[in-house]
């Protein structure tokens, strides 16, 4: 029997432990202090308080006004209120070819153009423009994928997207066009300045930097109006009624502040785990092929392909062995679905089938690469005589 302290955790794209960091500032909101923010009594209105500068401190991490915040629970409900409080039926979306599944369903109800990535996992501006028409009212690309982390080249897009407002302002076409990014995943390692990025809409998820679970938000920019995704008692300026969650709220804050504070030294760390980790793989595995791109990639991904392995007999015997390690993003993989993101950059049945995704993060240590390294390689090949 394996006992816990003894896995080897590759998986952090899929979920990351709670940073004790985080953890100790919001005990007090699951203990003393758990009264609901919208009661009248001097102590709701102290933790009402509270929750409005995680707020605050939300908007600060990435350069925007409290405002223009919308706290969710998680990044699907993030999505899906950025899609549907802009859209109205009918109306075109633009999506990239690598979208995480909570996109893909978000636009599932209105008529949508996929934006082609290349063979690295890049979704061209060009891809962008070709793909909108002007029936296009979103374009949603993520920053970075889960499966590839390929980060794409949002500033590009939308120097597109603005050209595309500026055609329409010039022949007096009143119809917006608005720019939805899901920056989750990337949200620990890069920038996510908005006004940099240039979008009008950005997703985040705590529970991908060491945060809570079930705990996201949505960046809107002032002036854009959302229709209400769930209605009730009107919290969140009457786009997502719900009872606020305090605890949630004040540890997204503190767990991205952390993400942002730490991230060129944690990205240098796991640079290093990541090449430590290739070099090894590829000198007892010589056929083994990296996808996605060489350069353009966060800084813990790495997904590779054996072809003609069958990765999920590979992982789950790497299980077995204290290794855990995903075929792909969580939600295809529980549905044993083949990987759009794979298919989306070309790869052919055999090499799909036979990817791995290993994405490094705190837990990880040099040491812990070491061990990993023979096992991956052993398991391997063992499975290959089968």
């Amino acid at each position: 029997m394996i006992l816990e302290h003894e896995f080897i955790y590759l998986d952090h794209a899929a979920a990351t432990p709670c940073d004790p960091r985080v953890f100790a500032v919001m005990e007090p909101y699951l203990t003393d202090k758990f009264y609901n923010p919208s009661a009248a009594y001097q102590a709701s209105r102290s933790v009402k308080a509270d929750y409005e500068h995680a707020r605050h401190r939300l908007a600060i991490a990435i350069g925007a006004a409290k405002e223009e915040i919308i706290l969710t629970a998680g990044a699907t409900e993030s999505v899906n209120i950025a899609f549907h409080g802009v859209l109205q039926a009918g109306d075109h979306v633009v999506i990239g070819a690598t979208e995480h599944a909570a996109v893909r369903g978000a636009a599932s109800p209105y008529p949508t153009s996929v934006a082609a990535s290349d063979a690295k996992g890049i979704v061209t501006p060009e891809a962008v423009k070709s793909a909108i028409t002007d029936e296009t009212r979103l374009v949603s690309v993520t920053l970075a994928d889960s499966e590839l982390g390929t980060v794409q080249k949002l500033r590009d897009i939308a120097a597109i997207i603005n050209l595309v407002r500026s055609e329409r302002a010039h022949r007096g076409d009143k119809r917006p066009i608005y720019f939805h990014s899901d920056a989750s995943q990337g949200a620990g390692a890069l920038d996510i300045n908005v006004a940099r990025l240039g979008v009008d809409l950005l997703t985040l998820n705590a529970g991908k930097i060491y945060g809570p679970k079930q705990v996201g938000l949505l960046y809107v920019r002032a002036g854009i109006v959302l229709a209400p995704l769930l209605r009730g008692g009107g919290q969140e300026r009457g786009v997502r009624s719900g009872t606020e969650n305090v605890a949630g709220a004040i540890g997204f804050a503190a767990a991205l502040e952390l993400a942002q504070a730490e991230r060129h030294q944690e990205n240098e760390r796991l640079s290093e785990l990541r090449t430590h980790l290739l070099s090894g793989l590829v000198a007892g595995l010589p056929d083994l092929v990296v996808n996605g791109h060489p350069k353009r990639h966060l800084p813990g991904h790495l997904n590779v392909s054996i072809p003609g392995l069958d990765a999920e007999r590979v992982v789950f015997a790497l299980d077995s062995r204290g290794v855990q390690l995903a075929t792909g993003a969580a939600c295809a993989a529980n549905k044993g679905t083949r990987s759009k993101v794979l298919e989306a950059i070309g790869l052919d049945e055999a090499t799909a089938d036979g990817s791995l995704r290993i994405s490094l993060g705190h837990l990880n240590t040099s040491e812990q690469i070491d061990r990993v390294i023979p096992i991956i390689i052993e398991t391997v090949q063992r499975e290959r005589q089968l």
